[in-house]
């Protein structure tokens, strides 16, 4: 998907149908200062699920994105790992004793000034390499969460405890059954991951996000640049059905 010409301008979205009640949940796994897409979930739901309980998918977006260097050019920003056999789930992810210095240095291409309160509080807890990271990508979550005037109403999804007999499409259904949900919406990059048919044989609705025509690279670049109020409209704006 492509950028809008002017990445300073809130997309302009078509007057399609808003996404409201019934009790909704969007279960996704926790991505690393995901894109401004990804926040649209928060504001499509009532409640988030943070999908923790799954394989780590190591060419996938829970320790990494791409952020905008100071040459104008977008290249990846990748947390630093302890090695974790293949089989680790991202609720088992530890960051190794020298993370914070390791990450500091692999944060010096990317110019990240601090130009707002909001920032500021965000670069701080960037760089503030503690915990698991599994709690740090919570927390950066939840801070922007915040910034864009959204929701933070979250569940890890390995506080259910589900047998590990579920798996894929039957996991989600699970999640969705035993939080009482009547509404599945995901991000539009599952359409081929589920069938609709099967949802609605356990009575629960399953609903896609439209495409996102903004800019694909993290949102903490746009939370450094744009204006907070702008970029919080457009995802509000763009939480629409498919």
């Amino acid at each position: 998907m492509t950028a809008p010409a002017d990445g300073n301008a809130p997309a302009r979205f078509p007057a399609t149908e808003k996404i409201v009640t019934p009790f909704t949940v969007a279960i996704m796994q926790p991505y690393f200062i995901p894109y401004a897409g990804y926040f649209r979930l928060f504001a499509a739901s009532d409640l988030f699920v943070i999908y923790d309980c799954v394989q780590f998918p190591r060419r996938g977006w829970v320790h990494r994105n791409v952020l905008v260097d100071a040459s104008g050019v977008e290249r990846w920003l990748t947390l630093p790992l302890e090695k974790a056999p293949q089989s680790a789930l991202i609720r088992d992810l530890r960051f190794p004793p020298d993370a914070a210095a390791r990450f500091a240095e692999r944060l010096r291409p990317f110019p990240l000034s601090q130009r707002s309160p909001d920032s500021a509080q965000i670069f701080a807890a960037l760089t503030d390499i503690r915990g698991t990271p599994l709690d740090y990508i919570e927390r950066l979550l939840e801070l922007t969460v915040a910034c864009c005037g959204l929701r933070w109403q979250t569940i890890r999804s390995s506080s259910l405890n589900l047998p590990a007999t579920f798996r894929g499409q039957d996991r989600i259904l699970e999640i969705a059954r035993r939080l009482g949900a009547k509404r599945y919406v995901n991000a539009p990059g599952g359409r081929d991951l589920y069938d609709r048919a099967v949802f609605d044989q356990t009575g629960i609705e399953l609903r896609f996000l439209a495409d996102y025509p903004g800019p694909r690279a993290s949102i903490l670049t746009r939370i450094l640049r744009d204006d907070r109020h702008e970029l919080a409209e457009d995802i509000k704006a763009s939480a629409v059905m498919a």
